[in-house]
């Protein structure tokens, strides 16, 4: 007689639950709200947050398929976890988590900007900066829509079920005073970290379910323009900022340190390109000499606060996100219950 696979062993109120797989498997991802809660009952559970890049990733048929956010395939940047997949001895799955690159034990979205920028397997797997892919939850199994299951039983079943060595990871997850553990995170450099309802299934979109618990400021921008450099700089001066806002992209502030010298080249040939006459911003923008661009590239900033007046506070340029579009960019408000 067979052993009874991971399913089997549920109980009858989560196998009602289940229902089959659909072929397409990488719809939009859950999000997360950003919060500024931190009072908790014992229902949640809390994971850290990473810096890096949200990837889906599915198995059919012996064929491994990793895409963003947006829905972009990204297998060739990150072949090595193509294979990690790809070897597991389960039957099909899809998966959700984070891919980053760590130095000295942190994520560091700086380094992994340069991996996310290859597009060829073999450059890939010669690069020396390493990535891991820390999965967080799974979306289906042998066949079988998990995602109205309970968190923790998915969680428990993804770790169940995959060989999680690396470059997989399972994001491990702890329960608890979310003040204390947040302060405990950001003492050792960590980003925040994620809230997450226990029992919730897993929808594809935002939800208060997820709740984004940070210990610096920032978020992603749309590049609306750029100024000229000065003295002995190359490339620009400062990338001027926004958010959209009821369909209008709202205009946030320039940002000017947080590039080297490369980043300056490379970004000003790519601004070049998507150069236009008249400003995208719905406000006025003073600024002199201002080149407007079409509002297409998003960057991620780090910032002390926002202003009254909407504007950034001491920003810095972290990178592009290729992987978020520019009509998604919000300005991101912190929810308080």
């Amino acid at each position: 007689m067979a052993e009874p696979g991971p399913l089997d062993r549920l109980t009858p109120a989560q196998l009602a639950r289940l229902r089959p797989a659909r072929e397409r498997d990488t719809d939009r991802p859950m999000l997360a709200v950003p919060s500024e809660r931190r009072a908790f009952g014992a229902g949640w559970l809390f994971e850290r947050k990473l810096d890096g890049v949200r990837v889906l990733a599915s198995r059919r048929a012996d064929r491994v398929h990793l895409v963003s956010r947006t829905g972009q395939a990204v297998g060739n940047a990150y072949p090595e976890l193509v294979d990690a997949l790809d070897a597991q001895d389960c039957g099909d799955f899809t998966v959700d988590g984070e891919v980053v690159a760590l130095s000295r034990g942190r994520t560091d979205f700086v380094r992994l900007q340069q991996r996310m920028q290859i597009t060829d397997p073999a450059v890939a797997r010669a690069s020396r900066i390493r990535v891991v892919y820390y999965l967080f939850d799974l979306l289906s199994l042998n066949g079988v829509d998990t995602t109205g299951l309970p968190l923790h039983t998915r969680k428990a079943l993804l770790r169940d079920v995959l060989a999680l060595r690396p470059p997989l990871r399972f994001t491990a997850h702890r329960t608890g005073d979310a003040g204390a553990l947040l302060a405990e995170a950001c003492a050792r450099g960590w980003e925040g970290l994620m809230a997450k309802r226990a029992d919730a299934p897993y929808v594809h979109r935002r939800s208060r379910d997820w709740l984004k618990l940070k210990c610096t400021t920032g978020q992603e921008f749309v590049i609306g323009g750029f100024t000229d450099p000065s003295g002995s700089r190359t490339g620009f001066g400062a990338l001027l900022l926004g958010h959209y806002e009821d369909g209008r992209l709202r205009y946030a502030g320039k940002v000017g340190t947080g590039f080297s010298t490369a980043v300056l080249a490379g970004l000003r040939r790519r601004l070049d390109g998507l150069g236009q006459r008249r400003s995208p911003f719905h406000d006025e923008v003073r600024e002199k000499g201002a080149h407007w661009v079409r509002p297409e590239l998003v960057a991620q900033i780090a910032f002390a606060e926002w202003t009254p007046a909407g504007r950034l506070r001491h920003p810095r340029y972290l990178g592009l996100r290729d992987d978020k579009a520019a009509a998604d960019v919000v300005r991101e408000r912190p929810a308080h219950a």
